[in-house]
C-alpha cells in the first residue's frame, strides 16, 4: 500500500508595509553584506561602525568613474504610449549613478549603470576583483544585491528580468537571471536584516572564519577575540588592520596658525610658514595655548573624522572637537545604564584598580635600578591586589587605591638613573604632587598623565562612547570620566614609562624646566621632547597576554575600548583588563 505524500505547507508572502515616519530605507549594499555576514551588516547599518581596508579603497577607485553621474533614465512607458509610438525607435538608456527607492519595499540604491531600451532595462553593478569561477558565475552576497536593484526598478514600472555583474580586475561580465530561486533569497536577507535590527542584538560572531581576516571590520567586530573570551578552543588570529602611518599632529608655538591648502596642513607663525603636513598623514591635532584654527581647516577636519583637542599652555586639556560623532547610540544608551548599576560600577572599577596595581608592581620590578626589587614591597602591592577583591563601595576602594600608590611612588625614585647630589639640577623624587608640582618629575608626570587622557578621550569617542560618563571617576563638569578610569592601568605603562625613560635616556635635560612661585613647570623645548617620547611609546609593539600576537599601544588603547563596549553590550562576561606579565 503506497502512503500518500504529504502536502506541503505553502508559505504566505506578506507585503512589506510602506515606510511611514522617518523609517530609515534599506541599502542594497546592506542586503549584501547580510548575505556576507550578519553581525557585518548589524555593524555597519546599526551601530554605524566603519573602516577602510585595502579592498574598500579599490573599491571606490573602480567606482570613481561610474559614481560620476551620466545619461539620464526617462520614465518607463506604458502600454498606451508604446502603442502610440508603435513604429518609432525604442529610446536607447543608457544611464550611471542613479538613485532610486521604493518605499513599498523599504530598499533604496545606488545603480552603477542602467542599460537598456524601453522600459525594458538591466542594472550593471561593479565588483572591483575578478569574477569567481563558479557555477553561477558570482557569489550570492552579490547576486543579492543587483536582484535588490532589479526589484526597485520594477518597481518604477521598468521590465527587468536580469542583471549584470561586471568584474573590473579580469574585465569579464556575469550575466544573473531574476529567478524565483534568487528572488526567494534577496526577500529572506531583507527581512533576515529588519528582523536582526529589530531586535536590537548584535548576531553572534564567525567562528574561524576564512571571512574575517580581510574583512574590512574584523578590529571592531573583534570576532575570535570574542570567542576566546567565552571559552573557544582558539587562538586568536593577529588583528588584520593596515599600518596606520598617520600621527598626531601638535601644535604649541605661541601665536601659531593652522590652516589649510589643498590637502595640507599649513602651520604658520607671524604670518611666516614654518611647517606644512598632508592632512592623511594627521590622526589628530592638538593644540596647545593660544594657537588660532582657520574655519576652513577645521571643517576639513570635522568631515575627515580627525578630532581637534584643545589644552592650556602648561598642557591641561580642555576639550575636543569633532564631527557629527558616531552612531552607535546603543553603545551610549548601554554604558549610561551600566553607570547606573552601583554593583557594575564597583565590579568595573575594581577590575581597573586591580590592574592598575599590577601593573605598578610589574613597572617596579623590571625598572628597579639597583638589583632587584624588594621582595617586601613586592608583597605588599599583592596584599594590596588581595584587598581589592573584597572591597564593599567605591569609597573603600578608593582608600585601597590610594595607599597602593604611596607604596609605589614611595618608591619610584629607585627607578630613576639621574638621581642624588651629582646632578646639577637633580630629578630628585619623594612623592606624587600636582596642582602645581613642585619638582621636575611630578611636572613630567602631570604633563604625561594629560597626553594619555587626551588619547583615551579621542579613542573612546571615535569608539562611541560617552568619554564624560564613567563608572569610578564620577562626573563632574569638564572631566572626561571614562577616559580618566579606562587609563589607570596604563599610567604606569605609558605615562610613568614615558617619564622613566626620557630622564634615564637624557632625552629630557635639567635645562628643560622653569620654577617660579613654589612650582615647577617645563619649557617648550622641554615638551616637545617629551611628547616624542610619548608618541614612541605609543607605536611600541607589546605582546598581548592572552591572544599572543603583537600590538602597539596605540592600537591596543583601541582594542580594549572594543572589548569593554563588547561586555557592555553582553556579549563577554567581564571586562579584560590589560596587565603584561
Amino acid at each position: 500500500m503506497n502512503a500518500e505524500p504529504i502536502p506541503v505547507q505553502q508559505e504566505l508572502e506578506l507585503p512589506f508595509p510602506e515606510l511611514t515616519q522617518d523609517l530609515p530605507l534599506l541599502p542594497a549594499r546592506m542586503i549584501n553584506e547580510y548575505c556576507y555576514c550578519p553581525r557585518l551588516a548589524y555593524l555597519m547599518w546599526v551601530q554605524g561602525e566603519w573602516d577602510d581596508s585595502h579592498d574598500t579603497v579599490e573599491g571606490r577607485h573602480v567606482h570613481r568613474r561610474v559614481d560620476k553621474p551620466g545619461g539620464t533614465l526617462p520614465a518607463p512607458k506604458t502600454e498606451t504610449s508604446a502603442a502610440e509610438d508603435e513604429g518609432a525607435e525604442m529610446e536607447k538608456i543608457h544611464a550611471r549613478s542613479v538613485t532610486l527607492s521604493s518605499n513599498r519595499l523599504g530598499l533604496i540604491a545606488r545603480l552603477d549603470l542602467i542599460e537598456g531600451q524601453g522600459n525594458r532595462v538591466t542594472p550593471v553593478d561593479y565588483k572591483r576583483g575578478k569574477r569567481p569561477h563558479i557555477a553561477q558565475g558570482a557569489y550570492d552576497p552579490e547576486r543579492v544585491q543587483l536582484c535588490v536593484q532589479g526589484m526597485i526598478l520594477a518597481e518604477h514600472g521598468y521590465h527587468c528580468e536580469a542583471g549584470v555583474l561586471y568584474f573590473a580586475a579580469s574585465r569579464e561580465r556575469v550575466a544573473v537571471p531574476f529567478d524565483d530561486d534568487l528572488k526567494r533569497l534577496t526577500r529572506g536577507a531583507i527581512d533576515g536584516l529588519r528582523f536582526v535590527a529589530a531586535g536590537g542584538r548584535i548576531p553572534e560572531p564567525l567562528i574561524d572564519s576564512p571571512k574575517c581576516p580581510r574583512c574590512s571590520l574584523v578590529g571592531i567586530c573583534l570576532p575570535d577575540e570574542v570567542n576566546f573570551f567565552r571559552g573557544a578552543d582558539i587562538a586568536p588570529r593577529p588583528l588584520a588592520v593596515g599600518l596606520d602611518t598617520a600621527m598626531p599632529v601638535y601644535v604649541q608655538a605661541y601665536h601659531a596658525k593652522v590652516g589649510k591648502s589643498g590637502e595640507r596642513l599649513e602651520i604658520t607663525i607671524d604670518d611666516a610658514k614654518v611647517e606644512s603636513v598632508r592632512l592623511i598623514d594627521c590622526s589628530q591635532l592638538a593644540l596647545f595655548g593660544n594657537v588660532y584654527l582657520t574655519s576652513p581647516a577645521l571643517t576639513e577636519l570635522m568631515s575627515r573624522n580627525i578630532p581637534v583637542t584643545w589644552h592650556s599652555f602648561g598642557g591641561w586639556f580642555m576639550g575636543h572637537t569633532i564631527g557629527t560623532g558616531h552612531k552607535n547610540v546603543e553603545l551610549r544608551r548601554a554604558q549610561f545604564r551600566a553607570a547606573d548599576d552601583h554593583a557594575a560600577c564597583l565590579r568595573l572599577a575594581k577590575g581597573l584598580v586591580e590592574a592598575k596595581v599590577r601593573n605598578c608592581r610589574t613597572l617596579l620590578r623590571r625598572n628597579w635600578k639597583t638589583d632587584e626589587a624588594p621582595e617586601a614591597l613586592l608583597e605588599d602591592l599583592n596584599g594590596d591586589i588581595r584587598r581589592l577583591a573584597r572591597v564593599p563601595d567605591l569609597q573603600t576602594l578608593l582608600g585601597i587605591e590610594g595607599a597602593a600608590a604611596a607604596r609605589y611612588f614611595g618608591a619610584f625614585s629607585s627607578l630613576i638613573k639621574v638621581s642624588g647630589p651629582e646632578a646639577n639640577f637633580a630629578f630628585d623624587f619623594s612623592t606624587r604632587n600636582r596642582r602645581p608640582p613642585t619638582d621636575p618629575v611630578n611636572a613630567m608626570l602631570s604633563y604625561a598623565y594629560s597626553l594619555l587622557a587626551r588619547t583615551w578621550l579621542v579613542t573612546l569617542s571615535g569608539v562611541g562612547f560617552d568619554p564624560y560618563l564613567g563608572f569610578y571617576h564620577q562626573p563632574r563638569y569638564g572631566r572626561p570620566a571614562l577616559a580618566l578610569d579606562l587609563m589607570e592601568p596604563f599610567r604606569p605603562l605609558i605615562a610613568d614609562s614615558t617619564v622613566i625613560q626620557a630622564i634615564n635616556n637624557g632625552e629630557v635635560k635639567p635645562t628643560d624646566f622653569v620654577s617660579a612661585g613654589g612650582s615647577v613647570n617645563m619649557t617648550d623645548d622641554g615638551r616637545k621632547r617629551l611628547i616624542a617620547t610619548f608618541e614612541r611609546r605609543m607605536a611600541l609593539e607589546v605582546t598581548h597576554p592572552q591572544f599572543g600576537y603583537r600590538v602597539s599601544y596605540r592600537r591596543l588603547l583601541e582594542l580594549q575600548a572594543r572589548l569593554l563596549a563588547r561586555h557592555l553590550l553582553g556579549e563577554l562576561p567581564d571586562y579584560p583588563n590589560f596587565t603584561p606579565r
